[in-house]
């Protein structure tokens, strides 16, 4: 038996699920939105996580913007 990969991730199956029961149009935008909302808020995070492990600090912001 062949092992043939997905070619949709899962947050496209489930976009696809949500979809298929009849959005209305109106309501793409704010979907949009929310999910926007949901990326940056996780980037955020992953950001401020790797920020802190490194000890970055305003002091850093400084010197890097006198460097450039």
């Amino acid at each position: 038996m062949l092992d043939i990969p997905n070619p949709i991730s899962n947050l496209q199956m489930e976009l696809l699920k949500v979809y298929a029961s009849g959005v209305p149009d109106e309501w793409l935008p704010e979907i949009k939105e929310m999910l926007a909302r949901f990326l940056l808020e996780k980037a955020r995070n992953e950001a401020d996580s790797i920020w802190q492990s490194k000890g970055y600090s305003q002091n850093n912001i400084e010197q890097w913007l006198k460097k450039a």
